[in-house]
């Protein structure tokens, strides 16, 4: 119910204000593209909300809109499919295909899980092995489809437990969400929101600068938020029993071995893997750029002599839309702010007024933590939300890049509904085997949305400045 009341009151404001600008009186400042690139925006945006259309194809009219309109170049819009950003998604995709194929889920639960002698410790075990997956898949949902058969095998020893197994149902989705930020590659948004930045401000944040800001964001908010879901699904009595995992129980959930010697394709793969993750973090030392550090390791990857997973197979494994999506929502970044509707509008709104840093972010983190109930779509959440931030925070005197990295932050909370977020649907219905009801997820969210909202504020306020990230613009170096 919360979410149809705000999904209708978001539809009815973008509507509205749709039909303002068709007004000149009430669109003054606003130049002809101004007003056409505003209105495609709000028009896009709606669509979002309130209808069943594929958010890719919306993108995409939208972005063909502004092209015929004159208010963007062709040029623009099919440039933005060259981004490095977007190859370095592709080729991820591929390397994480070849990851899937071996058997080293399996092996990497073993060794962490298999440690695990009491519940405290098998939450915060899960919780370090989840935020890790971040850096070899990309992509939520494909972090939760690699991680299912894991939850299945701890499900499987644990079934004399119940509460225990829908607080794994529920410690899985949560992890995988909150831990997304911690590399550029996490998320779909964040790539959009380095694109908004670079287009509206010239500023660039490579893969390493992004590991640095959200590595440690995602390690305390992924462990406090673990802590939560153990403390509000299980007893005293629940935490107390010891546990034991085997290795023989989680053979059960892989067809691939998890014990014993590495075989030539697993070693090749782990080999590869971890040299493409060093040579992302050790960008600064030897300036290869990250996309192209993922070209060479999806060719190996898909090799005939080295790899373990065929190259059309691996192509299979890319969301094309979603790098459709990405490119069109960028065309529309660079038409707002292009045309100056981004600063027209924000001018308008509570943020664009004279507030003082903390209070300007705190209104961008508690906006873009509700903004779920309105937009499912994460990549659309920062498509509509970042460009309007970043235009914000530079009018606001408050640094575009924290402003825009704290409302990527927070966006990556959804978990108040199932229908909230791919990896909430996954775990919410698992046939066989107990999991956790939309009332606990309500309790859970009620909890957990001012805590990642709070963690996300403390980090901009406090931890980012010392990463060299400053709150205020003029700070900036």
């Amino acid at each position: 119910m919360p979410s149809n009341i705000l999904r209708t009151a978001g539809l009815g404001a973008v509507l509205l204000l749709c039909a303002g600008l068709a007004v000149p009186s009430l669109a003054t400042g606003l130049s002809v593209e101004g007003r056409l690139a505003l209105g495609v925006f709000v028009l896009a945006t709606a669509a979002w909300i309130a209808t069943p259309v594929d958010d890719a194809y919306i993108a995409l009219g939208a972005g063909l809109a502004l092209t015929v309109t004159g208010v963007i170049s062709s040029e623009t819009l099919f440039g933005t499919l060259g981004e490095e950003t977007v190859w370095l998604l592709i080729c991820a995709f591929v390397l994480a295909a070849a990851v899937s194929r071996t058997g080293l889920a399996g092996r990497a639960a073993v060794f962490l899980v298999g440690g695990a002698a009491t519940v405290r410790q098998l939450v915060h075990l899960t919780t370090a092995g989840l935020v890790v997956t971040a850096f070899a898949v990309p992509a939520t949902s494909g972090r939760a489809a690699l991680a299912l058969p894991v939850f299945l095998a701890l499900a499987a020893a644990l079934r004399e437990r119940r509460r225990l197994v829908v607080m794994l149902a529920l410690l899985f989705p949560t992890v995988i969400l909150l831990s997304a930020v911690a590399t550029l590659i996490g998320a779909g948004a964040h790539l959009i929101t380095v694109g908004v930045l670079r287009e509206q401000t010239g500023e660039q944040l490579s893969f390493v600068s992004w590991l640095v800001l959200g590595l440690p964001l995602a390690i305390v908010s992924s462990h406090l938020a673990a802590e939560l879901v153990l403390l509000t699904t299980t007893r005293r009595d629940d935490r107390r029993g010891p546990v034991s995992i085997t290795a023989k129980e989680i053979q059960q959930h892989s067809a691939t071995p998890v014990e014993g010697p590495l075989t030539p394709e697993e070693s090749r793969c782990l080999l590869l893997l971890a040299t493409v993750v060093v040579l992302w973090c050790s960008e600064p030392v030897h300036g290869v750029s990250p996309a192209v550090v993922a070209l060479i390791g999806a060719l190996v990857a898909t090799s005939p002599a080295l790899g373990t997973v065929r190259f059309k197979e691996g192509l299979k494994t890319v969301p094309w839309a979603l790098l459709l999506f990405m490119a069109a929502t960028m065309a529309m970044g660079v038409a707002l702010s292009d045309s100056g509707a981004a600063r027209w509008l924000v001018e308008r709104t509570p943020l664009g007024g004279s507030l003082p840093p903390w209070a300007f972010l705190t209104g961008v983190v508690v906006v873009s933590t509700a903004a779920h109930l309105a937009l499912q779509s994460r990549s659309a959440r920062s498509s509509v939300l970042v460009p309007l931030v970043v235009a914000a925070a530079v009018g606001a005197g408050v640094n575009p890049v924290s402003a825009a990295l704290a409302s990527t932050a927070a966006a990556g909370f959804c978990h108040t509904l199932p229908s909230s977020a791919k990896p909430v649907a996954l775990f919410s219905d698992v046939p066989g085997t107990p999991t956790y009801t939309p009332r606990d997820l309500l309790r859970l969210s009620a909890l957990l949305a001012p805590l990642t909202a709070a963690v996300v504020l403390v980090f901009a306020l406090t931890v980012w400045p010392l990463l060299g990230v400053p709150v205020n613009l003029e700070s900036q170096p």
